[in-house]
């Protein structure tokens, strides 16, 4: 993942940067169950830094899946309200594509945020 970022920085190819942030995160909070230290704050930082670079791209649907990502990571750690206001904040811009599965997962959480 490292590698990729560093790729993306040096070509100036920053399509998919908000996805590899995204992905970084998923698997800082993947690697940190059963570990001693936890990754999550590292983790949010990266789902953060990934909602910023797609909002900064008009990248929707990327920005949608960091928020997912970020919105299941803060509903672990015990804060479903703020889970629940940043995801319905993205989720609620989408007018159309309901059937797709980012926005298919985003409703499932926030149901679950309920």
């Amino acid at each position: 993942m490292a590698e990729a970022l560093d790729i993306a920085h040096e070509t100036g190819e920053r399509f998919y940067e908000a996805e590899l942030y995204r992905l970084k995160g998923e698997l800082l909070v993947h690697s940190a169950w059963g570990a001693s230290v936890p990754h999550s704050a590292e983790a949010t930082e990266c789902f953060q830094h990934a909602i910023e670079i797609a909002q900064n791209q008009s990248a929707k649907s990327l920005e949608l899946r960091a928020s997912v990502s970020l919105g299941r990571l803060w509903r672990q750690q015990g804060k479903p309200t703020e889970a629940r206001q940043r995801l319905a904040k993205i989720y609620n811009w989408f007018t159309e594509g309901f059937n797709t599965v980012d926005l298919q997962e985003a409703k499932i959480l926030l149901d679950e945020l309920k």
